[in-house]
């Protein structure tokens, strides 16, 4: 920032006067911090602190009009920027922090979150879009660059942000009823024991979810099919079939999803791992055949596809397509 805004006073002669900014206090491998907070009437008892940092002098601000103080410009962008669920908290050393009021799903306009930071002395960071967080979970910070900017950058900031009907917002995770299917004849059998189930139960509840009724069923595509059929006429909201599901012979999970009608948006997903899952909807329910690795792995593309289906999103060939990027993960 450039010091025509800045009168400079000797701390002296400083008794009474406010600080134009954050003083920050360092005692090598003790403290560091913030010693006086902006906006701070020096007292005569400061004067030895303020020489104590090295600072012989104070500056008091001398802000043009058509020019706007970091705080008032993290305030206003702040506001502009946060949508449904949102709450900022702050200004702190000039930034806000964008913080999610519920457990749900994140969404962010990567585009306009592009085009903003493209002005001139503003920095705005956000986490990627159809992130699930939790409540008080940190989602985005705003904050322009120079202590003293102009005014109209914010306000075009402002502007943009009314164009688009959300920058940062967060959407909220319904309660879903769950019916699971677990193939698989050694399961079904007794010979080994079920290990979705577990996995399967645990991240339906973390979201809010259950599992209302597990059936199982063995490697026979009638009785599955008649299986998933059993909870369409159960009304529940999701099902998921596990097992069966790679390119074995034998496996027939895939087939037996297909015979019920349901319409197959994908079968074969391009992220590792995970990438043997299947996504369909029978009307508006979705019916989802997942891979064996979710039983081991803790993140694959049950992961990406759970959030949004709980809340309320419909799965496209298009959300499937574009998962490859980025889609690479290892444990």
């Amino acid at each position: 920032m450039s010091n025509v805004f800045m009168k400079e006073i000797k701390v002296e002669n400083a008794v009474g006067m406010a600080l134009a900014h954050d003083l920050t206090q360092i005692i090598p491998g003790e403290f560091k911090g913030r010693l006086f907070k902006k906006g701070h009437v020096i007292s005569e008892e400061d004067i030895p602190k303020l020489l104590d940092i090295g600072k012989g002098h104070i500056y008091i601000l001398d802000i043009p009009e058509d020019y706007i103080h970091e705080d008032e410009a993290a305030q206003r962008m702040a506001k502009a920027i946060a949508g449904e669920n949102v709450y900022a908290i702050g200004p702190s050393e000039g930034k806000i922090t964008i913080k999610s009021q519920i457990q749900g799903l994140l969404k962010i306009n990567e585009k306009v979150i592009h085009q903003i930071n493209s002005l001139t002395g503003i920095a705005l960071s956000t986490l990627v879009t159809n992130r699930p967080v939790k409540k008080n979970d940190a989602v985005s910070g705003v904050r322009q660059i120079p202590l003293i900017l102009e005014e109209s950058i914010i306000r075009q900031v402002e502007s943009i942000c009314q164009e688009h009907s959300y920058i940062v917002k967060v959407i909220p995770f319904r309660s879903l009823k769950v019916g699971m299917v677990t193939t698989g004849s050694e399961v079904y059998e007794g010979r080994i024991q079920d290990k979705f189930g577990p996995v399967v139960k645990k991240k339906m509840e973390d979201f809010g979810s259950k599992i209302v009724e597990q059936c199982f069923a063995p490697d026979q595509s009638e009785i599955i099919e008649s299986k998933i059929k059993y909870f369409l006429n159960q009304d529940v909201d999701l099902i998921i079939v596990t097992g069966g599901m790679s390119v074995d012979p034998d496996d027939r999970t895939p087939l037996a999803i297909k015979n019920t009608g349901a319409e197959i948006i994908r079968y074969g997903i391009p992220m590792l791992p995970g990438s043997m899952m299947l996504v369909s909807y029978y009307n508006e329910i979705p019916i989802l055949g997942l891979p064996g690795c979710v039983m081991h792995d803790p993140y694959t593309s049950f992961d990406v596809f759970l959030p949004r289906i709980l809340a309320g999103e419909k799965i496209i060939e298009k959300d499937i397509i574009t998962l490859g990027y980025g889609g690479f993960h290892t444990c």
